[in-house]
């Protein structure tokens, strides 16, 4: 059988899920504690960012593999193609984000405070007016427009050369030719575009500090929860008695990704935190000691379940063939990312928030939160000095609108994919590795 028809409990269950996110959402915008909505615009950056990217790091792994003349995956490609067409919804959202940031209804960052700029303000700031000319509110809406557009364009001209491929008569391979040609122009575009994205929404909301590691660290967070996410769906369609070839094979290979990529994402974290560390710059240091003092159930869970789990349980050859062992790394591994960006966003965005209040003489503000982002900017040393902040659900931890709204993104995400699978054959018959593909063996 080569068709997929999306009826039935899988309907059910993503409608429900993205109910659970509609409701978690709503309730976190009539809840927020503060005039800017802080969490429910955290809680949007948050999950837009993460599932746009899973998308599109689909995308990448197809041209990856058609660039690289690699038919091992030819097989299933079908399941990448699928989860890359959520990308249309993931550059709705973004655009939704920018735009509210372009009309300040929320201070995620701290850039947009327009005083920063003003040399006879007592807000001015000379590190942000020195990076305006990236970190501005025209470039965030439109280079969001811009790059995702083209990320949404190319996904879709491939999309439609790989069906038109299953209609391709005799065997000159015309249309894989040409899908290697968009493939390869995609790269690089997507070596530049993913990393000035990911500086711009996510590296920003820290807006006095930077690191040249950054931009692959969160790249590679997302490639692996599309790992995870990829090994899900191929032993959801198998239970469903579908992708008979997909052989245990294939899903050792996917396991050995999710091994090597969990690693490799452990040296980037590594590698930045401990030259951050060496050099002891305050302006630089401050970035992991906030969290790591203010932090550090996230800040620790977040190396032991991304490195720790998958490299003891997958470090064993046989267990990267055990559907059971895949699954259970898979699911743990992609809620350790979705942690770490948590990590990455929530902090940076409570100390703008309450930086946002101390300017505006906002009431009940500590002066130690202000304290916080001037230690963030300017110098480590002032972190140690405060004592560690009180708990606040959705900062301080993910409460239950955070998790609620992770379901209701992850049904929106398993909706799109699940759809446009069920509107194609699974196996493309006519792509030149499929006989590669069915006949893999490690």
């Amino acid at each position: 059988m080569n068709q997929y028809t999306f009826s039935g409990t899988a309907k059910t269950v993503t409608i429900g899920a993205m109910i659970v996110g509609v409701v978690s959402m709503l309730l976190t915008w009539f809840m927020g504690a503060d005039a800017y909505q802080s969490r429910f615009w955290s809680n949007f950056l948050h999950n837009g960012t993460f599932f746009l990217g899973i998308s599109m790091m689909a995308f990448f792994f197809i041209t990856v593999c058609i660039t690289a003349y690699a038919g091992w995956a030819a097989v299933f490609k079908r399941v990448w193609e699928a989860m890359s067409s959520y990308m249309i919804i993931g550059f709705v959202f973004m655009v939704i984000i920018a735009v509210a940031t372009f009309l300040h209804w929320n201070h995620l960052y701290h850039w947009t405070d327009v005083t920063a700029y003003d040399v006879n303000s007592p807000n001015y700031d000379p590190i942000l007016d020195g990076k305006s000319g990236f970190l501005n509110s025209n470039w965030y809406l439109f280079g969001t427009i811009i790059i995702v557009g083209t990320w949404v364009i190319f996904g879709r001209k491939m999309r439609s050369l790989s069906l038109a491929e299953d209609q391709d008569q005799g065997e000159d391979f015309a249309k894989h030719r040409t899908m290697r040609k968009w493939a390869a122009a995609f790269l690089p575009i997507m070596g530049f575009s993913s990393a000035a994205m990911i500086w711009l929404w996510l590296m920003s909301v820290d807006a006095h500090w930077y690191s040249t590691l950054y931009a692959w660290h969160a790249a590679v967070s997302w490639f692996v929860s599309m790992i995870c996410l990829t090994i899900l769906l191929l032993i959801y369609l198998k239970s469903k008695g579908l992708y008979e070839q997909v052989t245990v094979e294939h899903m050792h290979d996917l396991g050995k990704f999710l091994f090597a990529f969990s690693i490799f994402w452990t040296y980037m974290w590594f590698s930045q935190f401990m030259l951050i560390w060496y050099a002891n710059v305050g302006e630089e240091t401050g970035y992991f000691l906030h969290r790591r003092t203010e932090y550090p159930v996230l800040f620790y869970a977040n190396l032991a379940i991304n490195f720790l789990i998958p490299f003891f349980v997958l470090m064993r050859n046989d267990t990267k063939r055990k559907f059971g062992s895949l699954s259970f790394v898979a699911i743990v591994v992609f809620i350790g990312h979705w942690i770490d960006f948590f990590l990455m966003i929530k902090p940076g965005v409570k100390i703008n928030r309450d930086h946002a209040a101390h300017a505006d003489g906002g009431h009940g503000v500590a002066d130690a939160a202000h304290g916080a982002h001037d230690a963030a900017g300017h110098g480590a040393h002032e972190v140690a000095g405060h004592a560690a902040s009180t708990f606040e659900a959705g900062y301080t931890l993910p409460g239950f609108l955070e998790i609620g709204t992770m379901i209701g993104f992850l049904g929106l995400f398993f909706f799109v994919t699940l759809t446009a699978l069920s509107k194609a054959p699974l196996i493309a018959k006519n792509d030149p590795y499929l006989d590669e593909s069915l006949h893999h063996h490690t």
